[in-house]
């Protein structure tokens, strides 16, 4: 087993300058290059290599959602946080840069990214001129030259309906939020409604009357939605409801409950997300667990794979999620 002595010996300092470089000393003055031949030797000789945990430096956290978009939808803020905490525990330099601030306030020299949010084409295009190694969470918008780690949206779509399918339910309507696409400006059909679409088409259950949708993804829309469903159905709604995220599925309850339909006597309802108001509403909502720690996680470590690796081959990621049975179905 490598010691210090030998990373010393190998990188061609002293033991000490080493020894404090490998222990991330906060008190040491050396340059940047003397920490990447040190940590190089050390890599080389597999000293301690799963705990040697180098300062990775200049790392931008693109942050493109505004401040409502995150009260509207705390899925995002929950990203957030885990990755703010996940980049000190693993010694990242991280410095945040919002929507609002455009992306020309980014810095040139820096060595990475980690972005959440929407990116138009020029933005993609910009980011590429400044750095190769970039993670994108919880979307992948330039898979052939960035690295993603995302939610499997259309599986957990597919499993939502063959959920309602096998508890007997034909009639299976969609509430959710439209993509707002930044090139051109304009709301497009989210990937969940496609699937849903797609699947229920397959399988002779689609009924264009039971799907609706506007840009959101807020209580606020839930709510507006599903009074429209209620007041466009009347009796003839549909007697299942898949909804794309969470927020969006508390509003729908809001409404149900308002005039009286009983959730899941009269109409069951599934969600995606399991944010924390989800246990606690009435009645306690049934969603797809989406682990952002863990997406967070992959998002780190497939950064720190870029840079300190060297890796070139683009990865992505893409994560599962687990059904919560709560008291809506």
């Amino acid at each position: 087993m490598a010691t210090i002595k030998d990373v010393a010996l190998e990188s061609g300092y002293s033991i000490a300058t080493v020894s404090r470089v490998l222990n991330n000393d906060p008190k040491l003055s050396v340059g940047d290059e003397t920490r990447e031949k040190i940590f190089e030797a050390a890599d080389k000789l597999n000293y301690r290599k799963k705990i040697v945990q180098p300062q990775v430096k200049n790392i931008a956290f693109l942050y493109w959602l505004t401040d409502k978009e995150e009260l509207e939808d705390v899925y995002f803020k929950q990203i957030r946080l885990e990755i703010e905490t996940l980049a000190k525990k693993n010694n990242i330099e991280l410095t945040t840069y919002k929507i609002t601030e455009g992306i020309k306030s980014i810095p040139t020299n820096i060595e990475g990214f980690i972005a959440i949010g929407g990116f138009s084409s020029k933005e993609l295009a910009y980011l590429r001129k400044l750095t190769s190694c970039g993670v994108f969470v919880d979307t992948a918008p330039d898979p052939d030259h960035y690295d993603s780690v995302r939610p499997d949206l259309i599986r957990i779509t597919e499993r939502a309906i063959d959920f309602f399918i096998d508890k007997g339910h034909t009639e299976i309507g969609f509430i959710g939020g439209n993509y707002h696409n930044p090139d051109t400006d304009e709301d497009e059909m989210d990937i969940r409604e496609r699937k849903f679409r797609r699947y229920l088409e397959n399988k002779n259950l689609l009924n264009e009357e039971y799907i609706f949708s506007k840009r959101r993804f807020s209580v606020a829309s839930g709510y507006e939605l599903m009074n429209q469903a209620i007041n466009e159905l009347g009796d003839n709604l549909p007697t299942a409801f898949f909804v794309a995220a969470d927020p969006i599925a508390v509003g729908c309850l809001q409404a149900l409950n308002e005039i009286g339909v009983a959730v899941p006597d009269r109409v069951s309802m599934i969600s995606m997300n399991n944010i924390s108001v989800t246990k606690y509403i009435s009645p306690p909502l049934t969603t797809y667990a989406i682990d952002t720690h863990e997406m967070c996680k992959n998002a780190i470590e497939l950064l720190l794979e870029r840079i300190i690796e060297k890796r070139r081959i683009v990865k992505t990621v893409i994560l599962g999620a687990n059904l919560i049975i709560r008291k809506s179905t």
